[in-house]
C-alpha cells in the first residue's frame, strides 16, 4: 500500500474514533449547542440556536451565561415573543450586551426575525441551495442578504452575520447549520433541516479546529478565511462524502479537550 494512501487511512481510523469519543450528549453540556437543546418546539430551536452560533465567541461559560439570560429575557419561549411581543417588551433589553453585540443589534434581530414568521416557517427557507450545489455557499449569502433587507438595518449590525462574500469563514453561521442539518441520531445536533443535504455543508472553522486541521495537514492555505474553510471541507469530504462535517467533533475535541 503507498504511503500516502496509509497515513490517509490511519488519519481517517483516528479521527473517526475522535468523532466518536465526542459526538455524545455529554459534549452538550459545556457547548452553546445547550441553548437551543433546552427547547422541543422546532422555531424554538431555529431562533434560541441561531442566537447561540452568532454570540459563541469567547469563552464558553461567559457564552451561555448570557445565552441564558437572553432566552430568560424572552420568557423561554423566543418563537412566542418574537411573534407577539409588545414595544414596551424591548426595554428589558436595553442593557443587554456580549462582547461587540448590543441591544441595537439585539432590537435589529428580533425585528428581522418577526417579519419573518409572519409569513414563513422555519429559517430553512433561507439558506436553501440549487440541487447541483456542492456546498451551502449560496445558501449563506442568501441568508446574509434576506437578513439585512429590510430598510433602516443598522450598520454595525453586519458584523455580527458574516458572509462569503466578505471571504469570511463564517465559523459560525456554518456551525448554526451543523447543528440544524446534521441527523445522525447521535442526540448532538437536531436534524430538523431536511431540504439541505448534510453533505453540503461546510466545516466550521475556529482557532482549535484551524490549529490541529493544520497540525493534520488537512489545510495548508493561509489565513484562515472561506476558501480555506472549503479546502479543509474537502479534505474531509475524502474520509466521509456524506457527511464531512461529522469531523468538527474531532478536531474540536482533540484542540480544546486534548490541546492537540
Amino acid at each position: 500500500m503507498p504511503a500516502r494512501k496509509q497515513r490517509w487511512d490511519d488519519l481517517k481510523a483516528f479521527l473517526d474514533e475522535k468523532v466518536d469519543q465526542y459526538n455524545r450528549p455529554g459534549f452538550i453540556t459545556n457547548d452553546p449547542i445547550s441553548i437551543p437543546h433546552r427547547f422541543s418546539l422546532k422555531q424554538d430551536i431555529e431562533i434560541s440556536g441561531l442566537f447561540a452560533a452568532t454570540l459563541a465567541w469567547g469563552q464558553r461559560v461567559t457564552i451561555i451565561k448570557n445565552c441564558l439570560d437572553l432566552m430568560e429575557k424572552m420568557d423561554h419561549a423566543p418563537y412566542d415573543f418574537v411573534r407577539h411581543h409588545a414595544p414596551a417588551d424591548l426595554k428589558r433589553f436595553e442593557k443587554f450586551v456580549h462582547r461587540t453585540f448590543n441591544a441595537t443589534d439585539l432590537f435589529y434581530f428580533i425585528f428581522f426575525l418577526s417579519r419573518f414568521y409572519k409569513k414563513h416557517n422555519s429559517l430553512e427557507e433561507l439558506f436553501l441551495v440549487p440541487s447541483q450545489d456542492v456546498t451551502t455557499e449560496r445558501g449563506l449569502i442568501n441568508f446574509h442578504n434576506q437578513f439585512f433587507s429590510l430598510p433602516d438595518f443598522p450598520a454595525r449590525t453586519k458584523k455580527h452575520v458574516s458572509t462569503p462574500e466578505r471571504k469570511s469563514a463564517c465559523k459560525r453561521i456554518n456551525m448554526y447549520l451543523r447543528w440544524m442539518v446534521r441527523n445522525d441520531k447521535r442526540g448532538v445536533d437536531f436534524g430538523i433541516w431536511n431540504r439541505i443535504s448534510t453533505s453540503k455543508l461546510v466545516c466550521p472553522c475556529d482557532l482549535h479546529v484551524e490549529r490541529v486541521a493544520r497540525k493534520l495537514k488537512l489545510i495548508g492555505r493561509k489565513p484562515m478565511n472561506w476558501q480555506t474553510a472549503l479546502d479543509l471541507t474537502a479534505s474531509l469530504r475524502k474520509f466521509d462524502p456524506y457527511d464531512p462535517v461529522k469531523y468538527d467533533f474531532a478536531l474540536f475535541g482533540l484542540g480544546v479537550e486534548e490541546k492537540f
